[in-house]
């Protein structure tokens, strides 16, 4: 299968290069020529069996196909249970039981995994630049840390992701540094889009992208959407819904793309936080990205998300693009209540996140709508003790892997908001690896 640029200004190139690459030289997202269709008709008995059975196609004639299987396997050894809510027809698909309880990990795992066999034998060091707006990072981090042949260089804006966060983003030290810039997540994915379009770096360093923009990151991500739609289909005989909280769009985006090939999913709403661009635009505004704005749901403080590139282009139009899914805006009040209601009212305790797609939900039902939906809860709420803990009004405890990443110490390099500067600091930080 061959792979293009959104932007039209690079050679079509094959999965493997695309991985490689991360970002297209044109400075445009890499999306596959066609999307294939998928033939499953059940899920696989795990995750890892679905996973690989929905990404054959895409990587039809890669040195990784023969791979694929055991690159599933190891990167998806925990589960992604879709578990019942109280209430008719509420469920919840839980994504955070990854080394760094959040769903980053899946799409991280699996990309550590493309990106480590496909390097050659005695090829210079490859440095991975991630921006995140406070999981994503973590989790790019666990995935590489101590690989043969890899450095990852985490950017994330200070002060704007939670005390947790930024000590899983600090905490690894050997091949993972940290840097706290002073902007906001935008300016951080500006910074890694600007290194990665830099033909004179790229002729010094070796780099590669582990944001969303990555296919790498993006396509497994369609994995838990197709399990547990297809498990939910061979139980209840029906579609299942998702409302699934995104900020840089590449979460809904995969379940789009699973939908796409075939997949037994319904209707996709977008839950966002006050960050409403892609709401405004659903409900029939210009797409105008705008400055973040510091939220509860700092994962989702996005105010340019990339993967809109990759979804307008999969579309001959704006009202075709409207056409694919809803979306809606949910302000730190309502993500409060929606936190302090959950436990009497699902039966659980939410991330901010998850109670961003949690007050959707229940807009839903309090307009009529009775169909099946699942939430995406996409982090563990231990990690948002200082929103969550007051809220409930009582401790979340971490779960053992997250324990163990506080348990130790933690840094990170301030930087300007300065490319230069960030360009300079690459060159002499692998200078002296």
């Amino acid at each position: 299968m061959k792979f293009a640029s959104t932007r039209g200004g690079s050679p079509e190139v094959g999965i493997d290069d695309a991985l490689a690459a991360g970002l297209a030289p044109d400075g445009g997202l890499y999306v596959p020529l066609a999307i294939p269709e998928a033939h499953l008709d059940k899920a696989g008995a795990t995750l890892a069996d679905t996973a690989a059975a929905l990404l054959g196609p895409y990587f039809a004639g890669s040195r990784l196909e023969p791979q694929l299987a055991d690159m599933c396997r190891a990167a998806f050894d925990f589960p992604v249970p879709l578990r019942p809510l109280q209430g008719a027809g509420d469920y919840l698909l839980e994504l955070f039981h990854g080394p760094t309880a959040a769903f980053k990990d899946i799409g991280a795992r699996f990309l550590a995994e493309a990106l480590s066999r496909l390097r050659e034998s005695g090829a210079p060091p490859t440095t991975i630049l991630v921006a995140t707006s406070g999981d994503t990072g973590a989790a790019v981090g666990a995935a590489f840390h101590r690989r043969e042949g890899f450095r990852v260089v985490i950017l994330y804006p200070d002060g704007r992701v939670s005390p947790r966060q930024a000590h899983g983003l600090g905490c690894f030290g050997d091949n993972v540094q940290a840097l706290r810039v002073e902007g906001t997540f935008d300016d951080c994915q500006q910074l890694v889009k600007q290194a990665l379009t830099d033909a004179g770096l790229r002729e010094s360093i070796t780099l590669g992208s582990a944001n969303s923009i990555s296919l790498g990151r993006l396509l497994p991500q369609m994995a838990y959407y197709a399990h547990a739609s297809l498990q939910f289909r061979a139980d209840h005989g029906t579609s299942l819904n998702f409302v699934i909280p995104t900020g840089n769009l590449g979460n809904a985006l995969a379940a789009w793309l699973a939908r796409s090939m075939g997949l037994p999913i319904g209707d996709i709403v977008i839950a966002s936080n006050a960050n409403d661009v892609l709401p405004r635009y659903f409900d029939g505004a210009d797409y105008r990205p705008q400055a973040g704005k510091a939220t509860l749901a700092n994962a989702m403080d996005v105010g340019a998300p990339s993967n809109f590139e990759r979804l307008r282009w999969w579309h001959v139009d704006d009202a075709a693009v409207r056409a694919s899914m809803r979306a809606c805006s949910v302000d730190d009040g309502q993500i409060s209540a929606a936190i302090a209601g959950a436990p009497a009212r699902h039966g659980l305790v939410p991330c901010p996140h998850t109670a961003v797609a949690l007050h959707a939900l229940e807009s839903l039902r309090a307009h009529g709508d009775r169909r099946p939906w699942a939430v995406v809860a996409t982090a563990h709420p231990a990690k948002f003790e200082r929103v969550v803990e007051p809220l409930i009004g009582h401790e979340v405890k971490p779960p053992p892997a997250l324990a163990a990443a506080l348990a130790r110490s933690a840094t990170a390099t301030p930087l300007g908001l300065d490319y230069p500067a960030f360009r300079d600091w690459l060159l002499e930080s692998t200078a002296v690896q």
